[in-house]
């Protein structure tokens, strides 16, 4: 009985501080990756940056301020069970809302982008396929796992995001090599650059979605305020790493004349990497590229699809016997599905709508409920987000110019570059 104890024990001390990191950074990177160039190409890559260390420290913020909240509760307790007890029944379901929302547009997004890119793949292969069916061989094949157990996809993506981080550093450092900084400093095309800054934020916000995990990363370490802010800290920081080398691999070879070309097309992810493959000096380097690519899009499909799959299999009660979950599977791939057949190439405006609704539950809630549980707590010896309420009122502000950014753009009163 010692002996279970004390494994039991070292097993919760055991748990690695970058086991957490990888889970925030694998969230985090993945609509950001091919959606920031294209949307950065208007401001350009110094102005890029600008906006990425602005939105980084918000969204990490709101993270901690999230975190704050969760360690007033047992570890398990979910988003849903914060915001009830927080904000009460009106933002429960304005949050749960928004988080439905954000997750199906999201999956709609990566079947838009993961036909895209499977297109792209089997072009170069000789293989003709429409878009929309090449969206639909991509959502079936992964929703199958979803299907089988979170097991499944907790091995799948492991092996994924191995695969990822090498395909990763192959293509990207021969591309860092080749940049030439006259691209990347003294951009052509027109000299107007920050006021396109306001249509990209909301695209940096999804960048840095990873609000989804803070509860889980609390059941998994339990109440640890210290390992768990490293752990946001570092996964955020090597999500922020990963996105500037990429920025610069991406604007330090493809001059901003030829983004108009890659928006004029939709932007989407598969025009990107043809785009990239143009200037990539091998064949084999383009399939390192194109293989990345496909994983990071699948393992970030994997990751938003499950999460739906369990919050829709809580929000109807259905069981984990296989009908039940023949059944949430329905209702999580049947929507996304059925839009990526109408509408295969709508990846970038997905995008967008996922950072409005986004700007509720990963900064306005996370906001609130810090400010409500001080109040409630108002004795907390516990973690405490530094900054008082200023920091709060930075946090909602953020969220807020986030949401009118989006809704300015679809009104047509924002420039967006390339439109």
């Amino acid at each position: 009985m010692a002996n279970h104890m004390n494994a039991a024990k070292s097993a919760a001390s055991g748990k690695s501080l970058l086991g957490g990191a990888m889970i925030i950074a694998g969230t985090a990177v993945g609509a950001g990756m091919f959606s920031l160039p294209v949307v950065g190409a208007g401001m350009w890559f110094s102005y890029s940056l600008l906006m990425m260390i602005g939105v980084w420290f918000c969204m990490l913020v709101s993270g901690l301020l999230l975190l704050e909240t969760n360690l007033h509760f047992e570890p398990g307790a979910s988003f849903d069970t914060l915001t009830k007890d927080t904000l009460g029944q009106f933002w429960r379901i304005v949050n749960g809302l928004s988080i439905a929302f954000v997750l199906y547009i999201l999956a709609y997004a990566y079947i838009s982008g993961g036909g895209s890119i499977v297109n792209h793949s089997l072009t170069t292969l000789g293989i003709e396929l429409p878009q929309s069916v090449a969206g639909l061989v991509f959502a079936l094949g992964l929703a199958i796992i979803v299907f089988i157990s979170t097991k499944a996809v907790d091995r799948i993506t492991t092996i994924m995001l191995g695969g990822m981080i090498i395909t990763f550093f192959l293509a990207i450092g021969n591309l860092l090599i080749d940049i030439e900084p006259a691209k990347l400093f003294v951009p052509d095309g027109e000299a107007t650059y920050l006021p396109y800054m306001l249509a990209a934020i909301p695209f940096g916000l999804v960048s840095f979605g990873y609000h989804g995990n803070v509860p889980s990363l609390v059941k998994y370490y339990g109440k640890d305020p210290k390992t768990i802010v490293k752990a946001i800290t570092l996964g955020t920081l090597i999500a922020f790493v990963i996105y500037v080398c990429w920025l610069v691999a991406t604007m330090g070879n493809i001059a901003r004349s030829e983004f108009v070309d890659i928006i004029a097309k939709g932007g989407n992810m598969g025009v990107l990497v043809a785009a990239l493959s143009d200037v990539m000096a091998s064949d084999w380097l383009t399939t390192m590229l194109t293989l990345f690519a496909n994983l990071a899009v699948a393992s970030s499909f994997l990751g938003v699809t499950l999460g739906l799959f369990d919050y829709l299999a809580d929000l109807f009660g259905f069981d984990e016997s296989r009908s039940g979950r023949l059944k949430t599977a329905a209702v999580t791939f049947l929507p996304p599905t059925l839009l990526g057949l109408l509408f295969p190439n709508g990846f970038l405006i997905a995008i967008g709508f996922a950072a409005l609704a986004a700007t509720i539950w990963a900064a306005i809630v996370p906001a609130l409920m810090a400010y409500k549980a001080r109040k409630m707590f108002p004795n907390n010896q516990g973690f405490k987000v530094p900054g008082g309420t200023v920091i709060i009122a930075i946090v909602i502000a953020f969220g807020l110019i986030t949401g009118a950014c989006h809704l300015l753009v679809m009104a047509d009163l924002l420039p967006v570059y390339g439109s």
